[in-house]
């Protein structure tokens, strides 16, 4: 099915989110998936081949940056921050429930990693969600992994070291989003390398995150909020993910009210490109046109 990609731009806190609204050739007024990246990523990264998917189905979509990542303004840039995300995302749907192209009625939300945990969250905050796909959703949880003295001292530092160069500079203290076994940074699996996989060509993507981020993402739990999702679920999960293992995710599948789960033996970045992607993307139209009536 043919479409057109229009810009459809809002704003949040006074601050522009860049949007591309996908629309499919002849449908009127279609239902909309809303669509936004995970750690550290911008819209490019991929995500525009899971958006032509979709609107092959009749779906049209809203695929955003969030604040301070990609075409969207904000200073510092790539400023990861769950509450930041989760206000854009309210923004997001705000503003797609005002556009005269879509059926606001019928509106599904999509996330990946980072993001697959926002859009639980959102979705337990708003009840008027018609379906959720979380794909290697981050979701938080117990883990087994207990952090030395040496990586709590050096994540202490870091914070610190943000406070005082924001106080004093205006410009954060940086560390890796990405980094091998045994750096610091914040992912640091093996696996993890494959990130940069995900760049298209000519990005100009900085690998570095302010450190402030330390702060909050180890209490950030969208499992726990996962039981008042009142709407369709599917969970994805890779069985040889190290970036979002699969036993939090299991287990906030269990909480969901009406959740489904598809378990791939794959790690946390085979999802996004090849066989992979094709196994998972025809399963995630599949179960939003089924829940969106496209």
């Amino acid at each position: 099915m043919g479409y057109k990609r229009l810009d459809r731009d809002f704003s949040n806190d006074g601050l522009r989110c860049a949007a591309w609204l996908y629309l499919p050739d002849e449908v009127q007024r279609p239902p909309v998936v809303i669509m936004a990246h995970g750690f550290a990523g911008e819209r490019t990264f991929c995500l525009p081949a899971f958006a032509e998917k979709f609107v092959d189905q009749g779906l049209a979509v809203v695929l955003f940056d969030y604040r301070n990542f990609g075409d969207s303004a904000g200073e510092p840039r790539n400023w990861v921050d769950p509450d930041r995300h989760r206000s854009d995302w309210k923004a997001a749907l705000a503003h797609v429930r005002s556009l005269p192209e879509v059926d606001s009625s019928r509106i599904a939300l999509w996330g990946s990693s980072f993001s697959g945990g926002h859009v639980i969250c959102t979705a337990a905050e708003d009840g008027d969600i018609r379906a959720i796909v979380a794909q290697v959703p981050y979701v938080g949880g117990a883990t087994d992994a207990k952090p030395s003295p040496g990586f709590v001292l050096k994540v202490l530092w870091a914070l610190l070291l943000d406070k005082l160069k924001t106080a004093i500079t205006g410009q954060p203290h940086w560390i890796p989003a990405i980094a091998r076994p045994g750096e610091f940074g914040i992912m640091t699996a093996a696996e993890a390398q494959d990130y940069w996989t995900l760049l298209p060509p000519g990005s100009t993507w900085q690998n570095r995150v302010p450190a402030r981020i330390l702060s909050k993402v180890s209490s950030y739990r969208p499992v726990d909020l996962a039981d008042g999702v009142n709407c369709p679920a599917l969970l994805v999960l890779g069985e040889q993910d190290e970036t979002t293992p699969p036993a939090p995710i299991r287990a906030c599948f269990d909480k969901l009210p009406l959740g489904e789960l598809m378990s791939l033996d794959c790690g946390h970045f085979a999802v996004y490109s090849g066989p992979m992607f094709e196994q998972v993307v025809a399963r995630e139209a599949a179960f939003l046109t089924e829940h969106l009536g496209a």
